[in-house]
């Protein structure tokens, strides 16, 4: 194959012109075929696989830039790398060769003005590189090394950083760490795009915290933990560029627990801030927190099944209107319908992607 994709067929992959898609991550060394191109129905929000880039070994996160057309992928091997795809009708296009990220196992990955991060989960340390007009990957990488441990021996012997993303108004960066029980806020220098730590949130010891997202309105913050089935709601002041634990509240309930141990996986608010969602793999479900009492005081209104097992990621369209699981161990990526009232989803169908970890939509 090529530097462009061909189609899952032999053939190269085509579609109408403004037609959307999605891109799926997925796993190579468990059986994953890289990154998947997929068709999405406008009306049912099904998805259909297009054509698929091998090249690079273990894809596990992806990020698009929407207005530069750039799809970014991590190579989340202990050499850590990253690549960037121009995105086409005709499918995926190499953007140079993977660049060394200067850490190892990047897990996610983040687009930060003229910057793109990476949190390298084995290395514990967060990268920024810098990008080139056109989108093309620069280097050398500058890193940050975290620092610390936690209560578990097997998980948190040292820093492991899970998440690295800009806080909405563009000024900070935030620094997602599983095995420091902290989150890090880091601000960026001007000139070289280097970070330095600026502030850190400690959570409680031994949660293991893995992802966040932020609520629409800016000012509040959901820490997702992997240790422990909860979230950690959170005031953040974007002025001075500060993190506050206000609540945790549980994403598991005690049924789901009994049935096997819950590891939390990802995270996400709704568009019109009145839910949010999380993906608990274990137990295999999606959460709903209804925020009607306010973005400060999430409650669990219900869990469904993920519709496969082991769901790694969890996404919605742009329009809030649907979810998206990544089922990686039953090898799936299953839709739900969201009822607009409730903000519970409901399953609509599946498509068969071996080993996969993450979608994103253009």
């Amino acid at each position: 194959m090529g530097d462009a994709d061909r189609g899952a067929n032999g053939a190269d992959s085509a579609g109408q012109g403004g037609e959307r898609r999605a891109y799926i991550g997925s796993f190579t060394s468990g059986g994953g075929r890289g990154i998947t191109t997929a068709a999405v129905d406008p009306a049912t929000g099904a998805l259909t696989p297009l054509a698929e880039h091998r090249a690079l070994a273990d894809p596990s996160y992806l990020a698009l830039d929407r207005g530069a057309g750039v799809l970014y992928a991590v190579s989340e091997t202990d050499q850590g790398a990253v690549s960037a795809f121009r995105t086409s009708p005709e499918g995926l296009t190499a953007l140079g060769p993977a660049v060394r990220v200067g850490g190892s196992g990047p897990t996610h990955l983040s687009v930060a003005g003229r910057r793109l991060l990476t949190a390298n989960y084995t290395s514990g340390s967060v990268s920024s590189l810098p990008l080139a007009a056109d989108g093309a990957i620069g280097g050398p990488a500058s890193v940050l090394t975290h620092w610390g441990s936690g209560l578990d021996a097997d998980r948190q012997a040292g820093p492991h950083a899970h998440q690295v993303l800009p806080d909405p108004g563009g000024r900070w960066v935030l620094s997602v760490d599983l095995g420091t029980d902290s989150v890090r806020v880091c601000a960026p220098a001007p000139a070289t795009g280097a970070l330095r730590v600026h502030s850190e949130a400690a959570l409680r010891a031994g949660t293991g915290p893995r992802h966040l997202a932020f609520h629409p309105g800016g000012e509040v913050v959901y820490v997702l933990h992997e240790l422990e089935p909860q979230v950690t709601v959170c005031r953040w002041n974007p002025g001075r560029g500060h993190l506050e634990s206000v609540v945790e509240v549980p994403v598991a309930s005690a049924a789901a627990q009994g049935a096997a141990r819950a590891y939390p996986s990802a995270i996400v608010a709704s568009p019109d801030g009145r839910f949010v969602w999380a993906a608990v793999r274990g137990a295999d479900v999606i959460v709903t927190l209804s925020l009607a009492d306010g973005a400060e005081k999430p409650q669990l209104t219900g869990t469904v099944s993920c519709g496969g097992r082991w769901p790694r990621d969890l996404a919605a369209d742009p329009s809030g209107r649907r979810l998206y699981a990544a089922n990686e161990h039953s090898g799936d990526v299953a839709w739900f319908d969201v009822d607009p009232l409730t903000g519970l989803p409901r399953r609509a169908g599946s498509v068969a992607v071996p080993a996969a970890s993450c979608v994103v939509f253009g």
